[in-house]
C-alpha cells in the first residue's frame, strides 16, 4: 500500500511516497496547484494521503485530495499516539504534531525532544509518558537575516554561509558568524535549559539544516532531516480505514 506524505512549510512544499513504511521517494515541490499533486497521483497512486500544513491551504485542493484518496490532515482531533498536556491544543502546528508522533514511535518511553531547524527553530518535547508538554518557538536562519536588514538603515542582505570563520572579518560575515553561531549557541543553552530539569532525555534534531548543525553541537543527538515524513507515515497507519 502506498501513502503520499505531504509537508506544507513557510518556505517549501515537500512531499514522500512509502510503501510498506519505507520511504521511496522525496520530492519538492513547486507550488500547491492542483496540476502539481496530479501527476504525483498518477504516478504513485495512493491509498492514502496525510498532509501537515502550516499555511492556509485552498478549499479546492482540500476538496481534491479528499475525492482522490483516503485523505487526513494533522491536527490535534486525529487519533495521536501521544497526549496533549496543554490548553488550546489546537494552536499547536500539524508539523509539531508530527515530529512528536514520530518520537513517540522510534524512542518510546522516553523524554524526548525534537528541534526543528527550518523556516523557525521549534523546540517540542514530549515526556516518557507519551506526553507533548510544548516547547518553544524561535526565527530560523533566514528570518534572522532578513530582520537584519529590515530593521537596520545600512545592514545588506545577506545568506548562510556556513564556511565562514566564527570571527568575521567584514559586515556581511560578521553577520553571518553572528546569525549561524549565535544559533549554535541558542541550541545548545536550550538543551542545557532541559537538561536542568530531566537528568535524561534524547535529543533528535531535524529540518533542511540538521545535518550542518548536528555537527557544530556538542551534545550527542540523533539527527534526521525527515523525521517529520516518519511522523506523517505514523499518523496515517494509525487513521486509516479499519479495511486498508
Amino acid at each position: 500500500m502506498t501513502t503520499l506524505c505531504l509537508d506544507f512549510g513557510n518556505t517549501r512544499f515537500k512531499a514522500a511516497v512509502y510503501q510498506h513504511a519505507e520511504m521511496i521517494e522525496e520530492v519538492t515541490l513547486p507550488n500547491q496547484n492542483i496540476d502539481t499533486f496530479q501527476y504525483l497521483l498518477e504516478t504513485y497512486q495512493p491509498k492514502n494521503i496525510i498532509l501537515a500544513s502550516v499555511i492556509d491551504i485552498s478549499p479546492e485542493l482540500l476538496t481534491f485530495f479528499q475525492t482522490q484518496s483516503h485523505f487526513f490532515q494533522v491536527s490535534d482531533t486525529l487519533n495521536l499516539n501521544f497526549n496533549i498536556s496543554i490548553s488550546k491544543s489546537s494552536t499547536i502546528g500539524a508539523d509539531r504534531l508530527a515530529l512528536a508522533a514520530a518520537a513517540v514511535e522510534m524512542f518510546p518511553k522516553k523524554n524526548n525532544l525534537i528541534i526543528s531547524i527550518g523556516t523557525c527553530i521549534t523546540y517540542n518535547f514530549i515526556n516518557q509518558y507519551h506526553q507533548f508538554l510544548g516547547g518553544g518557538i524561535s526565527p530560523g536562519v533566514n528570518m534572522r537575516f532578513q530582520a537584519l536588514h529590515q530593521n537596520t538603515a545600512h545592514l545588506p542582505l545577506v545568506n548562510e554561509d556556513f564556511s565562514i570563520p566564527f570571527i568575521g572579518y567584514d559586515t556581511k560575515t560578521s553577520m553571518q558568524s553572528g546569525v549561524i553561531f549565535g544559533m549554535i549557541a541558542e541550541v545548545e543553552g536550550m538543551i542545557d535549559r532541559y537538561q536542568q530539569k530531566y537528568d535524561s532525555f534524547n535529543v533528535v534534531l531535524t529540518g533542511g539544516y540538521a545535518p550542518y548543525f548536528a555537527r557544530q553541537l556538542k551534545y550527542r543527538i540523533f539527527a534526521d532531516p525527515n523525521f517529520l515524513f516518519k511522523g506523517l507515515y505514523i499518523l496515517s497507519e494509525r487513521n486509516k480505514h479499519p479495511n486498508d
